[in-house]
């Protein structure tokens, strides 16, 4: 004789066996609170990264031999985004919607002169500079000495035969508001990846 739904061939499950199912929807149910917990964390990480490569850096391929040998045509860098630069440090700015990587040599209001070996001055002193290949006068086409204009820097590239910087009048010196950023890391190829110095 049936009785709600069951009969006498049907067996009830055992304590054991409720249990067991229990657990089973429990787990269920803390493994999709913790799978959405991951997914809206991994969200709010690839947000807020965007956020930090749209603001505060740039990664640049680079194009041509200006920069040889620190950053070498096809390498990839990181640009931590800001218009004040040092000496000695490399940059990114605008130029003729391109981004250029040079080398700062000198800031507003000092003064650089480049003698026919390719020797720097910077405000009368020679310029160390162990990052150098070798030295050229390059294509330079500005009078010397001269006088880096306020608000602007004075680079160059470190492969000074051929690299295109602040000794042409074509290029000039660098405006602040064209300035992109420093840059600080090579991230390809791999085999490179380092600090740019």
């Amino acid at each position: 004789m049936a009785w709600m739904g069951w009969n006498r061939e049907s067996k009830l499950p055992t304590v054991e066996q409720l249990e067991g199912e229990m657990d089973r929807v429990q787990y269920q149910k803390s493994y999709k609170k913790a799978l959405r917990g991951t997914i809206y964390a991994l969200i709010i990480v690839a947000g807020v990264s965007m956020l930090i490569a749209t603001l505060l850096i740039s990664v640049l391929r680079i194009y041509g031999d200006n920069m040889n040998p620190t950053i070498n045509s096809g390498e990839m860098v990181v640009a931590y985004k800001t218009s004040h630069c040092r000496k000695g440090d490399v940059a990114a700015f605008y130029y003729n919607n391109k981004i250029l990587v040079r080398r700062v040599i000198a800031l507003p209001g000092e003064t650089v002169e480049i003698n026919e070996e390719g020797t720097v001055y910077v405000n009368g002193n020679p310029l160390s500079e162990p990052y150098l290949e070798g030295t050229s006068l390059g294509q330079c086409d500005i009078r010397m000495p001269y006088e880096v204009p306020g608000d602007q820097i004075f680079v160059l590239g470190d492969n000074r035969q051929e690299a295109a910087d602040s000794r042409m009048v074509a290029v000039g010196c660098v405006p602040q508001e064209q300035m992109l950023g420093k840059v600080v890391l090579r991230v390809w190829p791999m085999e490179q990846f380092g600090f740019v110095k």
